[in-house]
């Protein structure tokens, strides 16, 4: 017997003798007899019970010890274990996402970017993967291959291609803001509070999203799906690969997720798996939730203050509970709204803040240390390479800094951004991560970031390892990915060129050891397969910082009239059809050719002189520009952006505003009324920081219309970017070039597409009124260009039949000039197009479903032989192009006019050799200015000198413009 049995045993006696007596009165004693045995009895339980009692408040205390001791004990020991990947993780020999039937796969012949040795580690030879890992990688030896050869395999020959672990996006919206843009497509922000950890952007991800196959077609394998930016705390972000499943669901896309997602078992003798949580500082919350940084810090400090009460009394449990003491414990101490907040002061949980200025980044940082978690990275991080010091000091490491490449100035926040930031910041022994923000840059064109960056000075290593091994440490997965390594699962890209060379497309893309790329089209890229050698800017950079991220930027003229650029490889020259070589040598050849320049004006060219330029030449003052094998071509012509319209796209006060739609409001008779038609002439800007950095790049001019969310847009106007203000010489090349008009489904509340359509029958046929009449009559005459923003074929088609109906009731067989800006499905018409004298500047140059209109795009190489430019180019299609922005959105692409040089020659690199460097000038140029109206002199067009290289490519810096409409040569 038991104590405690033995204790309940002797109360039961008493009690059962007194239920006997009184059960039993016909039994009973005389009462005295009865009084004595029922007192002895009595005194026997008590003393029995005095004995036992030690005994019985030990059984009582073990008696509440929980069910689940052994598991809540485990927990708490396994309270602060740092995740990881678990100790026989090495050893495994199957991937977990390996899916059955998937054969081993051997790449034969490869140039390997391993991503070791900060990634400067490049091994030629073979891949072999089975079950979905790296089983091998370098030099197989023969023995190896003639096994793997024995076994079902499948065989891609590299041809001494590059091969590098798929490319990580550690910052991408992809199925949380879904494309194309459809209503309740998007679940990338919750408006239900200021701070929200427990939100999971897994419970929002769509599986339909058109991004998947877009971006893999970039080598992109691996994505962290963030919440939006609109909370100071908008919940957790999860890992996921792009490759779709056969179950098709959400989850199997994750990547080691949390081991409690799905279920509640968990095993706590393994590590945990990292987590992620999406913070956001500055203007995004702020203007969300009508506050100010003060709120939105105070909404971090109230979160974490909660979450420290909560592990507090979580760790105070769980030392009672380790030492025994189970008495009145109760259950462990949790709250399922604050779990994630709680492993985050754990450092159970990778921290990625969405961060401009330096004011937040302080903020964070004191944050950070006052709660004791680290951060893993700060995004965007737009000031970041101006207070290094500061970074430094977070909690228990710097953070890493996830940056766009030349994505800035669309607000305030991001004005300050430098194309040097990231070589500042890896020159300060900072980490730097390049990422999209898909859909703000479509993560498909990652690698560009990270070559752009190489351009501006991160050296080639660290650059590649800014989109894969730098990467995959960021994630807390570089056990795994990022790297090609025996025993990883990093997936692989096959390149058609170096990774970090313009324009270059994966070959092939391999996730989870199955390839992804049907019947792969590849365009031949030049066959030099070593990074591009870029230009210095070591100059530039220490004025940015000297400055405090922004320099001037206005160029400085040539100080006599006479320039001679020496060392010159190549001379372009437009002429009536389009742009032609004056002349062109080879660097290695030695007869390099020269310029020579007198008041802005070319007079000589060429390998040898005439008596004439050799006078020039030899002035006193001349100016001797070496361009080091460079070269001398037409400037380009940006359209499709606000540019001379506006500062920072997203501030209005910086900006001149928008046009009053018609649709919407009633313009006022003060403006015209219904006669009134706006010029973009009056209200445009000189000296904006965009402009000035596209004059830089080589992009001299722009043809800019009024900005407009709705139909009627108004009158563009052709003008300098390097010009000081609209009074300057030649500030103003053309005050009015073409009628823009939208017909589509805008942001706002648009009326239906067919009346559009009736209102544009309108203007051009029915009775004109006002200014506005007189223009659109213009149009239907002739005398003036249509210029028509529409994406979708079917309003092609319409504006098609459109343009004839006009035509055929034309008492003097006028044709309209009708130019259609945007033309994501203009591809689909490319024969009615052409037959119907319609020209097109494509915008973006490389599509992307943005929306249902645009939802048809052709996707290019790899997956699509041709792109929608070299479709239109084969049905002579008179082609031009737009920027490569972040939106079909011209207010916020400003930004990305500096880029149209690399643009144009990516269009030339996808074209199958169809287009060409002259093609590709052309369009970028001169065919934008024919199909927008602009009457130029040829010989009044500006020229750009490069140094190191041509204006297409990645070696050309450019250092010069020659402009013979000013009579002079700008010094850059």
């Amino acid at each position: 017997m038991t104590t405690a049995t033995g204790a309940a045993g002797g109360m039961k006696a008493a009690m059962d003798a007194s239920k006997a007596f009184a059960a039993h009165p016909e039994r009973a004693r005389p009462k005295p007899y009865r009084r004595a045995l029922f007192l002895a009895l009595l005194l026997f339980a008590i003393l029995h019970l005095a004995v036992q009692l030690p005994h019985l408040s030990q059984d009582w205390h073990e008696s509440n010890v929980p069910l689940r001791a052994a598991e809540t004990l485990a927990r708490c020991r396994a309270l602060n274990s740092k995740p990881g990947p678990p100790p026989t993780f090495s050893s495994r020999v199957q991937s977990d996402r390996f899916q059955e039937g998937t054969k081993p796969i051997l790449i034969r012949n490869a140039t390997i970017w391993t991503g070791r040795l900060n990634g400067s580690d490049v091994v030629l030879g073979d891949v072999y993967l089975d079950n979905g890992i790296v089983k091998s990688a370098g030099q197989l030896d023969l023995a190896f291959l003639e096994n793997v050869y024995s076994q079902d395999i499948e065989v891609l020959d590299a041809q001494g291609a590059w091969v590098t672990p798929g490319i990580v996006d550690v910052h991408s919206h992809i199925a949380v803001e879904s494309s194309p843009g459809l209503n309740g497509a998007s679940d990338g922000n919750s408006v239900k509070g200021l701070a929200l950890p427990w939100l999971r952007s897994v419970d929002g991800m769509n599986t339909h999203d058109a991004s998947y196959e877009h971006s893999i077609a970039g080598g992109i394998t691996t994505s962290l799906i963030l919440p939006g930016s609109a909370d100071a705390i908008g919940g957790q972000a999860f890992v996921i690969k792009l490759r779709p499943t056969k179950e098709r669901s959400t989850s199997s896309l994750l990547l080691e997720p949390p081991f409690d997602l799905n279920n509640t078992s968990v095993d706590y003798s393994v590590p945990p798996r990292w987590r992620h949580m999406k913070h956001a500082c500055g203007e995004n919350p702020s203007r969300v939730y009508s506050g100010t940084r003060m709120d939105t810090v105070w909404g971090y400090r109230e979160v974490y203050d909660t979450a420290r009460k909560i592990k507090g009394r979580q760790d105070n449990y769980c030392s009672k509970a380790i030492a025994g003491e189970w008495d009145k414990l109760g259950e462990f101490p949790e709250d399922l709204q604050w779990e994630a907040a709680v492993d985050v002061l754990r450092g159970k949980v990778k921290v990625q803040t969405h961060c401009y200025e330096a004011v937040d980044f302080d903020a964070f940082v004191r944050v950070s240390n006052e709660f004791q978690f680290p951060v893993a990275a700060f995004h965007h991080a737009h000031e970041a390479y101006l207070v290094p010091d500061v970074l430094k000091r977070a909690y228990e490491h710097p953070p890493a800094l996830a940056m766009f490449a030349s994505f800035s100035r669309y607000k305030r926040e991001a004005y300050r951004h430098s194309e040097y930031a990231p070589r500042i910041l890896n020159d300060n022994g900072l980490k730097v991560v390049m990422k999209s923000d898909h859909p703000a840059i479509q993560s498909r064109y990652l690698v560009h970031e990270a070559q752009q960056a190489h351009y501006y000075g991160l050296p080639a290593n660290v650059a590649l390892a800014s989109v894969t091994s730098t990467a995959a440490e960021v994630l807390g997965l570089d056990h795994r990915i990022g790297f090609v390594k025996e025993g990883h699962d990093p997936d692989l890209v096959i390149w058609d060129s170096h990774p970090l060379a313009l324009g270059a497309t994966p070959v092939q893309v391999i996730i989870d050891g199955i390839p992804q790329i049907k019947s792969p089209h590849f365009s031949v890229k030049p066959e030099s397969q070593v990074p591009p050698t870029p230009p210095s800017f070591d100059q530039e950079a220490e004025q940015t910082l000297d400055h405090v991220g922004l320099p001037p930027l206005f160029p400085s003229k040539a100080v006599s009239s006479t320039v001679v650029f020496r060392n010159v490889s190549s001379m372009w020259v437009r002429g009536v059809g389009g742009i032609t070589p004056a002349f062109q040598t080879s660097a290695n050849s030695g007869a390099l050719g020269d310029v020579v320049v007198y008041k802005g004006r070319v007079v000589c060219s060429g390998t040898t002189f005439g008596d004439a330029c050799a006078s020039f030449a030899t002035q006193e003052g001349v100016t001797f520009i070496d361009l080091k094998g460079g070269s001398v071509a037409p400037a380009l012509v940006s359209t499709a952006t606000a540019l001379g319209l506006g500062e920072i796209g997203m501030e209005e006060s910086t900006g001149d505003g928008e046009v009053l739609d018609p649709f919407e409001k009633d313009v006022p008779l003060i403006a015209g009324g219904d006669g009134s038609i706006t010029r973009a002439v009056d209200g445009l800007q000189f000296g904006t920081r965009n402009a000035l950095l596209a004059y830089r790049a080589g992009v001299t001019s722009a043809i800019t219309a009024p900005s407009s969310h709705g139909f009627l847009g108004g009158l563009s106007a052709h003008l300098s970017l390097g010009s000081k203000h609209r009074l300057d010489n030649g500030a103003v090349i053309q005050d009015i070039a073409a009628v823009h008009v939208t017909v589509g489904h805008t942001e706002g509340a648009s009326p239906s597409i067919s009346t559009q359509i009736a209102a544009l029958r309108n203007l051009l046929t029915g009775k004109h009124v006002g200014e506005r009449g007189e223009y659109f009559e213009a149009v239907a005459e002739g005398s003036i260009p249509l210029v028509v923003n529409a994406k979708s074929a079917d309003v092609i088609a319409s504006l098609l039949a459109l343009k004839k109906e006009v035509e055929n009731q034309s008492q003097t067989g006028a044709k309209v000039h009708m130019t259609i800006v945007g033309g994501a499905e203009a591809h689909l018409l490319a024969r009615e197009l052409a037959e119907a004298d319609v020209g097109v500047i494509v915008t973006p140059p490389r599509s992307f479903p943005y929306t249902w209109e645009s939802r048809r795009v052709l996707l290019g190489p790899p997956v699509t032989a041709d792109t929608t430019l070299s479709i239109l180019a084969q049905h002579n299609v008179t082609v031009g192009l737009g920027p490569q922005g972040i939106s079909e959105e011209a207010l916020i692409s400003s930004w990305a006019a500096r880029n149209l040089r690399w643009d144009a020659a990516w269009a030339a690199l996808d074209s199958h050799g169809m287009i060409d460097f002259a093609d590709a000038l052309t369009m970028a140029s001169v065919n934008v200015e024919t199909l927008l109206g602009v009457r130029q002199n040829p010989a009044d067009t500006d020229l750009v000198a490069t140094s190191g290289g041509d204006l297409l490519s990645f070696e050309g810096k450019v250092v010069a413009v020659i402009s013979p409409r000013r009579g002079l040569v700008d010094i850059l």
